[in-house]
């Protein structure tokens, strides 16, 4: 009489092993893309960024939109943004502001928030031009050369996004160089999070790139810098 064979567990050895495998490549790979990605960014910017005292004059800053508190008012992040346009304003390196951030929903407003602030703080109103579709900073560079017109800018925003921003700007079109912030430092955990999560920022920026494709919102073209640049 035979005897009944009993299961083994080959099966489930040779699922672990592929399940270890697929894990393995998944990081590999993503590993990779990442690397490739902040090494293309870092190479886009390069000789391109600069302090409020020796970046080269160009007609317009491009402030890119951060958090606005519930009461309306920037972010540290933001406002230490608002602060460097404000500078290079009033030292004659530009001659207008372009606000660029998310007004997606009527009770958050970035870019009427920032317009705020530099009028608060004596900028002239029509030196400030907003952009309400700047959802990204892809969107933001995208929209500053297609619907504002803008050839050469001078991106503001914080110096671990700094290279990335500028990056995307020259890519899309714009003859970008960059000031960015290294006020908010002390904002330890925040300023950490931001400057780890760039890495996967990179790499969507790679794919928009790659992908061209267009902004969430595109609209038609806008005269709001070349009036405040005639101003």
């Amino acid at each position: 009489m035979s005897r009944l064979r009993r299961p083994g567990n080959g099966g489930a050895a040779r699922w672990l092993r592929r399940a270890v495998l697929a894990v393995v490549v998944g990081t590999a790979v993503g590993l990779v893309t990442t690397v490739a990605s902040v090494s293309w960014v870092r190479s886009q910017a390069e000789g391109h960024l600069f302090t409020v005292e020796d970046v080269p004059e160009a007609p317009v800053a491009l402030v890119l939109g951060a958090q606005v508190d519930r009461d309306g008012v920037p972010s540290a992040f933001l406002a230490a943004r608002l602060e460097i346009a404000r500078q290079l304003l009033a030292a004659g390196r530009v001659r207008a502001i372009l606000v660029s951030g998310d007004h997606m929903d009527w009770d958050y407003d970035e870019p009427g928030a920032m317009r705020r602030w530099l009028v608060d703080r004596g900028v002239a109103p029509e030196k400030v031009v907003l952009d309400h579709a700047g959802f990204d900073t892809y969107d933001s560079c995208f929209r500053a050369k297609r619907i504002f017109g803008v050839d050469r800018a001078t991106v503001v925003t914080q110096s671990f996004h700094l290279p990335r921003a500028v990056a995307l700007c020259r890519r899309l079109g714009v003859d970008a160089n960059g000031v960015g912030d290294e006020t908010v430092r002390r904002y330890r955990t925040a300023w950490r999070v931001g400057s780890t999560r760039e890495h996967g920022a990179c790499v969507k920026a790679a794919w928009d790139v790659l992908s061209g494709r267009d902004p969430v919102h595109l609209g038609r073209r806008e005269s709001g810098v070349d009036d405040a640049l005639r101003d």
